[in-house]
């Protein structure tokens, strides 16, 4: 039976370098993306001609239930079922908690943890009619530890480590797993507010020396896809040994 997955904010980023190491393994997948839909258009291309697998996109705002709950039954339509959900998309907001506007809150909630529960009510039945599957959801490792000037990122992504230690309890018994990675920082484009020498700074700081590629979180998905289903509702620390 083919291998099936639905990834979201995969236009670019952490979500692109998940999409590549799944493809390469067979996957066949359903990517989401928020604005760039020719950018996830060629990409999804790209991936069809090298691999020779099915490739559907999507593009809307993942915050909305209205787009994402059809978009994912569509996708499980298209795909015949779902084996992984990796749920990825999210934004940032560094500054002052009393600098961060009202609207700005909100986005940040609709957009790193209500889509969360929208792909869930959608693939949860599919996964659970099946007896198997893994829910992956993209963390930070200021969700487990909180960070200055980034208030309302940590608390999303505290909810996510939250969640995914709930719902992990709650579908063990459907042999379901529920993981989130922690990541630390990806060189990816949410980081392209640092100067050159920001980013040096930065790196010093790291254990590991440098920043963390998006294709090693790809990997670290398809580790936790391969682990027994006994790992579930598990924060797993990708962060070069920052914290």
């Amino acid at each position: 039976m083919k291998k099936t997955a639905i990834i979201t904010g995969a236009s670019r980023g952490i979500g692109k370098g998940i999409a590549g190491v799944l493809a390469s393994e067979g996957y066949h997948l359903a990517l989401f993306c928020h604005r760039n839909i020719d950018t996830l258009n060629e990409f999804a291309a790209e991936l069809r001609d090298q691999y020779k697998i099915e490739v559907y996109t999507y593009c809307g705002d993942i915050s909305d239930s209205g787009f994402t709950i059809p978009a994912c039954e569509d996708a499980i339509d298209k795909l015949g079922h779902v084996d992984v959900l990796v749920n990825n998309a999210g934004i940032a907001y560094i500054g002052l908690l009393t600098d961060m506007s009202l609207e700005q809150w909100d986005d940040m909630v609709g957009t790193n943890l209500s889509p969360l529960f929208y792909t869930a009510k959608v693939v949860v039945p599919n996964m659970v009619s099946r007896g198997s599957g893994n829910i992956i959801n993209i963390s930070s490792m200021w969700g487990t530890v909180g960070a200055s000037c980034e208030v309302a990122y940590s608390a999303t992504k505290g909810a996510v480590n939250s969640f995914t230690k709930a719902l992990g309890k709650e579908l063990a018994p459907s042999n379901i797993s529920v993981n989130a990675i922690a990541c630390g920082v990806v060189d990816t484009d949410m980081n392209s507010m640092l100067s050159e020498d920001e980013k040096n700074e930065l790196s010093e700081e790291i254990p590991a020396g440098r920043f963390c590629t998006p294709e090693e979180i790809g990997k670290t998905v398809l580790s936790i896809i391969k682990a027994p289903s006994y790992m579930t509702g598990q924060i797993i620390g990708v962060d070069g040994g920052y914290i």
